[in-house]
C-alpha cells in the first residue's frame, strides 16, 4: 500500500499544484503535525479504536488535519485541504476502498461541486 500512497500523493500534489510539506501518513507523522487542541483529540480517538476496523479512514481523517495544520496561513491551509482531500480519493480509488469519480476528484482541485 505504501506504493499506491506515494502515487496518491505526488498525482494529488501534480493536480493541486501543492508545494507545501506533506505530513508522513503515520501516527507519529501525524500526531506531531497536528496543533495542539487537535492532537488530544487525535490520540484520544486513537485509544478508543482498538480493533474497529476503521484504522485506514482514522488515519485518512486526521491526516488532512494534519496537513491543514501545518499549513502557514489561511491560503495555504485551502490549498492543503484540497490537496489532501485528492490524495485521499485518489489513494481510497488505488487499494479498492470507497472511490470518488473522476469529476468528483476534478471538483475538488477546482473547488467546484461534482454533479
Amino acid at each position: 500500500m505504501a506504493i499506491e500512497w506515494r502515487e496518491a500523493v505526488a498525482e494529488a500534489r501534480e493536480a493541486t499544484n501543492f508545494t507545501g510539506e506533506v505530513t508522513q501518513r503515520t501516527v507519529d507523522g501525524i500526531g506531531t503535525a497536528l496543533r495542539l487542541d487537535h492532537r488530544a483529540a487525535f490520540y484520544t480517538e486513537l485509544g478508543a479504536l482498538a480493533n474497529s476496523g476503521g484504522f485506514e479512514a482514522f488515519l485518512n481523517h486526521w491526516w488532512t488535519q494534519a496537513v491543514a495544520d501545518s499549513a502557514a496561513d489561511g491560503d495555504a491551509r485551502e490549498q492543503a485541504i484540497d490537496f489532501a482531500d485528492v490524495a485521499v480519493s485518489l489513494y481510497a480509488r488505488a487499494t479498492g476502498g470507497p472511490t470518488s469519480t473522476q469529476a468528483e476528484i476534478e471538483a475538488l482541485v477546482t473547488g467546484a461541486a461534482a454533479s
